[in-house]
């Protein structure tokens, strides 16, 4: 895998009309493959997502909401891992995660919307072109990474199911089946795991309903068969293992904030002015920087670097008061 240094997001208004006539050409292929694939529904789900390493899973780049930063190695990516159903080091994801079944899986999508559905996986990937992004994923705990995820925004998904005017947040709520994950039997969260967005962030076209990373299918230690990535957010809100999605009037209790509030905000922007009770987060580290864990850090990003795509959003908010 090529890594290209560099850090700025291309924006619209940079791409060249072949840059963006061919990734269009590119869509309508994908599209069409598709909806020829359709009639193998069930057989080509089975396949993709069989778990096994290298499994492919076809997608064509998008340049317009990618970012050139140097990406993370495979290998830190998919070994440096918070997915405390599985356990909570780093490492015990990639080790005990090998229990968790991702077929047959199927998403829920109900409450204040017209047409509330069950998705099953061939569903979801014949439901839009899927795409790589290349995004910053920042942790709250002080460590980055950039990771090449493949899917497309969750807005293909929820206007399936028409939300209601009354629909003001999004609810993701995770599998949690102690058969399959170990972690289940700690007490740091309350389970299933439980996330939330206002309905403007899950509708924006960064957030990413995910299938993959790397060209593959989603390892199951980083969330398979299907998470969220909202790139503007700190990891923690990117929901992993969906089984249910709640279309709900009231913000949602999500897991960290019922834990800690004073610590994990609703919103969790990532903001270097607003500094976590325990460290700051004016800086942080990237894993797989060559000098490793005592090398410099970095300037932490307004939003990530989301700033231009997302700052809109929150025009007018104390972001002391909604962190």
């Amino acid at each position: 895998m090529k890594n290209t240094p560099s850090s700025s997001l291309i924006l619209p208004s940079e791409i060249t009309d072949k840059t963006f006539f061919d990734h269009r050409r590119q869509l309508m292929k994908v599209a069409a493959v598709s909806s020829v694939g359709a009639s193998m529904g069930d057989w080509f789900t089975r396949q993709a997502f069989a778990q096994t390493p290298g499994n492919k899973l076809s997608s064509i780049p998008n340049p317009a909401l990618s970012v050139l930063d140097k990406k993370t190695s495979y290998e830190d990516v998919t070994s440096y891992n918070n997915f405390y159903e599985f356990g909570m080091d780093k490492s015990d994801p990639k080790q005990n995660a090998k229990s968790l079944q991702t077929t047959p899986w199927k998403i829920s999508v109900e409450g204040l919307v017209n047409k509330p559905k069950v998705f099953d996986l061939s569903d979801l990937l014949k439901l839009a072109p899927i795409e790589e992004r290349v995004y910053r994923m920042r942790c709250v705990e002080g460590w980055s990474m950039v990771i090449p995820w493949l899917g497309y925004s969750l807005a293909n998904l929820i206007k399936q199911v028409e939300p209601q005017g009354s629909a003001k947040f999004v609810e993701f709520i995770s599998l949690a089946d102690k058969k399959q994950m170990t972690g289940l039997g700690s007490e740091v969260l309350h389970w299933p795991y439980v996330e939330g967005l206002r309905l403007d962030e899950a509708m924006h076209p960064l957030t990413l309903l995910t299938l993959g990373l790397y060209g593959e299918v989603l390892p199951k230690q980083n969330g398979a068969p299907v998470r969220l990535v909202v790139p503007w957010k700190y990891g923690f809100k990117s929901a992993k293992s969906i089984v249910k999605i709640r279309l709900v009037e009231k913000q949602p209790a999500n897991s960290w904030w019922l834990a800690n509030p004073g610590e994990y905000g609703f919103y969790s922007n990532v903001n270097p002015e607003v500094d976590h009770p325990r460290w700051s987060q004016a800086t942080e580290r990237k894993i797989g920087d060559e000098k490793g864990f005592f090398g410099p850090k970095r300037k932490t990003l307004m939003f990530n670097g989301y700033t231009e795509q997302v700052g809109s959003m929150y025009a007018g908010m104390d972001l002391k008061k909604y962190y």
